[in-house]
Parts: structure tokens; C-alpha cells; sequence
């Protein structure tokens, strides 16, 4: 991916952006790795895909996975989940409630994070447990 998208900022300018622009970025990421990960190891059609795909990426799910990994984190990780669970935002859940939405909120905003600083590896190592934790837990 990294050959076809650049991130034009370091991490100093990372650092500066809100907590809800990693959020949006970081859940595009995860969307992205679910579906293809759903292409990868199964043969389903686009609508039992997206239904499929509901069950990682909603705000519920998201919340857990944070919940399930969140020991495994580093005290820099737990303090971008901390600041992405604890930033303002003004858009009401339709689906879950506010707390599960703060919560996905933190995990969307992890994922971001590492994505826009190029930490490809502990992206995919933490979208790999939150994923595998999730389904061992259901």
C-alpha cells in the first residue's frame, strides 16, 4: 500500500492533528484490512461480505477488541487510546451507545496513528490479535 499512497507528514505533524483525523484514517485502514481479509479466505458475494464485515467494524466489536488488546499496548499506544477515547466529538452513535463509541473512536485512532507514522508492522500485529481476539471470544 505504501507504494501507492504517500503520507506526507512526519511525526511531529502527526502528533499535532486531532485525535478523530486518526480516527478517520484509522478506520479506513481497518475497514480496508477486514474486507480484504474476507476476500482472502472466503468466496463470498459483495452483500454477505459486507454483512460479514459488519461484525469487525462495528463500533460494538471495536470497542471489545480495544478491551481484549489493551494490556498488550505500550504506554505511548495506551496514551493515543486515551487521548482518542477522551476527545470531544458531537456525532451520536446510531448503533451503539456513547460509550462503545468512545471506545471504538480510541481504536480507530491507534490504528490511524500507526498507520500515518509508517509503524506498518505493529499495525498489522495489533489489527492481527484484535481480530483473532474477537473471534476467540465469541
Amino acid at each position: 500500500m505504501n507504494d501507492i499512497i504517500d503520507i506526507e507528514k512526519d511525526e511531529s505533524e502527526i502528533n499535532q492533528l486531532s485525535p478523530l483525523t486518526w480516527a478517520y484514517i484509522g478506520d479506513c485502514i481497518f475497514e480496508l484490512y477486514v474486507r480484504t481479509k474476507l476476500i482472502n479466505e472466503t468466496r463470498l458475494k459483495p452483500h454477505e461480505l459486507h454483512i460479514k464485515a459488519i461484525k469487525y467494524v462495528k463500533a460494538k466489536s471495536q470497542a471489545e477488541m480495544l478491551n481484549n488488546i489493551y494490556e498488550e499496548l505500550n504506554e505511548e499506544e495506551k496514551d493515543i487510546v486515551r487521548r482518542g477515547r477522551n476527545t470531544q466529538n458531537h456525532h451520536l452513535p446510531k448503533n451503539s451507545n456513547v460509550q462503545e463509541y468512545m471506545y471504538s473512536t480510541a481504536f480507530e485512532a491507534l490504528l490511524g496513528y500507526l498507520y500515518l507514522c509508517k509503524q506498518n508492522n505493529r499495525l498489522k500485529e495489533i489489527i492481527e490479535k484484535s481480530i483473532d481476539s474477537l473471534e476467540n471470544n465469541n
